[in-house]
């Protein structure tokens, strides 16, 4: 038996392949089908069986692909309500797969139709525990997400007391030296407080998780709720996505347009330029969004999701055809490859190019600019880092940006650098006030 965790860190999305006797079975499995392809050739084997914790928010799932080019069996609890064909599991049913078993567990409190995957060596022996978005390294999975998405809609007070149920009559049953595999890491919105680990022990978890050191249920529902961070734009529509199934990647891809010029755009659609901060401040479109699309580090795929909502068409530009087709394979990774209205190389000329900001005249003179923090609300709750300055969080400026009024010039500030680039050129578009970006530069104020 081997088990393979295959880590996405730009979602931080954790997902695995898990192979016996020449027969793979896959947990959670991201867009791209081609790391479990790898795998399976790796190992001469074949992906024979497909098991969904649950419908995901955060990134779209390539189950229905390997059920339609490979003819995996899909595995998910029947609450999920999905339209493709598929094989029920309900607490404690079990799958032979090779030479090993695995044994489904209902696990609700992220979801109210969340499973996880109890993997059974070949001896008899309860090896690990695919927990999905139930069980974390340090956290359990958010209670908020399903109140207006899925087959199923439950309040997230009710989801918290089914999470209390899971951590203390279903995993606290487990053996302790189980491994613990869950569906995401440090950075992902499905939780606040994970640990960079990727993956644990119920033992470990018994002894260190918060969630099971709060024995009474009252005071863990309490504890729970608060500060979950901001519900991304597409979270609801991924839900119905994955519940779907999507189209296999390589062929939806193909219907993405590429246009030869940027004098085709049609006026009104958002315009995404996926280059670096210091190349869009060089020269841009007027009025396009800067989402820097520069390495796993910069959360792409969670910002484009949350300023452009999954109702809208968007073109994507940017100095290079590989930059591009980086970026499409990105947006595809959440379902938005089917929004792209075309992709388009900028022109050399005709460019709007950003002033810098005097650093020297804003230390001197920060209350002649109005300053603008676009971090989240539970980031502010610690503390501004300077104390006229107005909170409207990074998802929500598109919305909001008539809240800041005034004739002063707009300073725009998040916690690192990455997210102002996006507010400023937001910013920019909808108010005539002269708008900076105080990007990397916020770490001189902290």
């Amino acid at each position: 038996m081997k088990i393979k965790q295959i880590y996405d860190k730009a979602l931080a999305h954790g997902s695995y392949a898990i192979e016996s006797n020449g027969q793979i079975a896959l947990v959670d499995p991201g867009r791209d089908p081609q790391p479990y392809l790898d795998f399976a050739q790796e190992h001469n084997a074949r992906i024979v069986a497909i098991f969904e914790t649950h419908p995901h928010a955060d990134f779209a799932s390539s189950h229905l692909e390997f059920q339609q080019k490979h003819g995996a069996d899909i595995y998910v609890n029947p609450k999920v309500g999905v339209t493709y064909d598929y094989k029920p599991l309900e607490h404690n049913d079990e799958v032979k797969i090779g030479g090993v078993t695995i044994k489904a567990l209902f696990t609700p409190g992220h979801s109210p139709d969340h499973n996880s995957y109890l993997l059974i060596d070949e001896e008899g022996k309860e090896k690990a525990v695919f927990t999905g978005d139930s069980l974390f390294v340090g956290d359990v999975g958010r209670p908020d997400l399903r109140e207006g998405a899925g087959n199923i809609k439950v309040n997230k007070k009710e989801l918290a007391g089914m999470m209390y149920d899971t951590l203390n009559s279903v995993f606290n049953e487990l053996e302790e030296d189980v491994v613990v595999y869950p569906a995401h890491g440090a950075g992902s919105l499905c939780g606040k407080n994970m640990s960079d680990d990727l993956y644990s022990t119920i033992g470990r978890e018994k002894r260190e998780n918060w969630a099971f050191q709060l024995k009474e249920k009252d005071r863990f529902i309490d504890s729970y709720l608060e500060g979950q961070s901001f519900i991304p734009k597409y979270f609801p529509y991924e839900v119905e996505l994955n519940r779907k199934g999507l189209e296999p990647l390589e062929e939806s891809l193909k219907k993405v347009p590429y246009l030869s010029n940027t004098d085709a755009l049609e006026k009104g659609v958002v315009i995404v330029d996926v280059r670096d901060q210091a190349r869009f401040k060089a020269g841009h479109i007027e009025g396009a969004i800067n989402i820097p699309n520069s390495n796993d580090n910069d959360k792409f795929e969670t910002w484009l999701g949350s300023i452009v909502g999954p109702e809208e068409q968007f073109y994507l530009v940017g100095d290079s055809k590989a930059e591009l087709d980086n970026a499409v394979r990105r947006a595809a990774k959440i379902g938005y490859e089917t929004n792209i209205k075309g992709a388009a190389l900028l022109p050399k000329d005709n460019l709007a190019k950003d002033e810098p900001l005097d650093l020297q005249d804003f230390r001197q003179h920060p209350d002649q600019f109005t300053i603008v923090d676009i971090r989240n609300t539970s980031e502010v709750a610690d503390g501004k880092f300077f104390k006229d300055a107005i909170n409207i969080p990074l998802p929500e400026l598109r919305e909001r940006a008539d809240e800041i009024n005034g004739n002063k010039p707009i300073v725009v500030h998040c916690a690192g650098g990455y997210r102002s680039a996006a507010g400023a050129s937001i910013l920019a578009k909808q108010l005539k006030n002269k708008v900076y970006d105080l990007s990397e530069a916020i770490n001189e104020f902290k």
